[in-house]
């Protein structure tokens, strides 16, 4: 009902809307609706009250919540259900434990906070409050588990794309971080619940760095903000939109056709290791390469000082530049 009452309120927001009017329409009472009018002014929604004339929204917070991203979705079921929390541990760690009681495909969980988010291969990852994009989307394909890291390729060229379109030159560093000015600005957790021949569900996890102000002395160097490259505050509830529209249509063709050929397609045009060299670490060691190509399976393929040509699944292993993180 309050996402009702908010709906109306901005459908209506150059005027008034008197509380008789909204009860005739969501037929609640008076009482019910000054409720809801006071839970939305503590969630941080500035609202006009006056005497004889009602409600008038003059503005509403920066958060991620259903009301405030649904506008810019334009969806058939890929965030169509939020469930959006203040603060939680991880958005991966959330979206798990719902997936395992059936919660349906195309949920997202989105967070003004993380308190104990992750990264690839155990990192940790920083996601302080109302700052950045903190969200998992669960996902439950009938694809064959092996397939399961091509969504990791999606979420990548979902998130670029959707950068791409509010007019900044995002660049994606294979296979699952969205770098800007050759620092991160987002990193991608793609995990999975599987049998053999049948997957459970898989959850990806989306962190964007998107309005921090300040980095700490020990990755300022390697990581950065969208607000920080761009110098102004951007949408999140806007970018949050995008990143969705985008994902499910890449996210269509590989449940619907097996290809993740667009997906790639963006991934190739938009890589920053294709055609340079690169650190590759993996189980303690360093190999030295040349970045040639991505598979269509999604495996990145390097050239080795000594000519030979190997290709690099994802999960195994760790891509710097020579000099860097990238």
């Amino acid at each position: 009902m309050k996402g009702k009452i908010l709906k109306l309120l901005k459908d209506n927001k150059e005027d008034f809307i008197s509380g008789e009017k909204i009860s005739q329409q969501l037929n609640v009472s008076r009482t019910s609706i000054w409720k809801y009018i006071k839970q939305l002014k503590e969630e941080g929604y500035n609202i006009e009250s006056v005497s004889r004339k009602g409600y008038r929204l003059i503005s509403s917070p920066d958060i991620l919540t259903s009301e405030e991203i649904t506008p810019y979705l334009n969806t058939e079921y890929i965030g169509r259900k939020i469930l959006h929390f203040d603060s939680i541990d991880s958005t991966n760690i959330k979206a798990k434990e719902f997936a395992q009681r059936g919660e349906e495909e195309g949920t997202v969980i989105i967070s003004e906070e993380q308190t104990k988010g992750r990264g690839r291969l155990g990192r940790s990852w920083a996601s302080p409050k109302g700052e950045g994009i903190w969200m998992s989307i669960i996902l439950k394909p009938n694809i064959n588990p092996m397939d399961a890291s091509k969504v990791t390729q999606i979420g990548a060229a979902a998130v670029c794309n959707s950068i791409n379109e509010m007019g900044i030159d995002a660049l994606i560093k294979w296979p699952n971080d969205i770098v800007l000015n050759r620092k991160k600005v987002c990193g991608i957790l793609t995990e999975m619940s599987a049998e053999l021949n049948i997957i459970n569900y898989i959850v990806i996890g989306i962190g964007i760095n998107a309005n921090i102000r300040k980095f700490p002395e020990d990755i300022k160097d390697m990581a950065t903000s969208l607000k920080l490259e761009i110098g102004n505050t951007i949408s999140r509830k806007k970018l949050v939109g995008k990143i969705l529209n985008n994902f499910e249509e890449l996210y269509n063709e590989l449940v619907n056709n097996n290809s993740i050929s667009k997906s790639l397609n963006i991934c190739r045009k938009k890589s920053i290791l294709l055609g340079n060299k690169v650190k590759i670490i993996s189980r303690n060691q360093e190999i030295i390469g040349k970045a040639i190509d991505i598979t269509n399976e999604g495996e990145l393929i390097i050239e080795t000082e000594n000519g030979k040509r190997e290709k690099l699944i994802s999960g195994e292993v760790s891509v710097r530049g020579l000099y860097g993180y990238v």
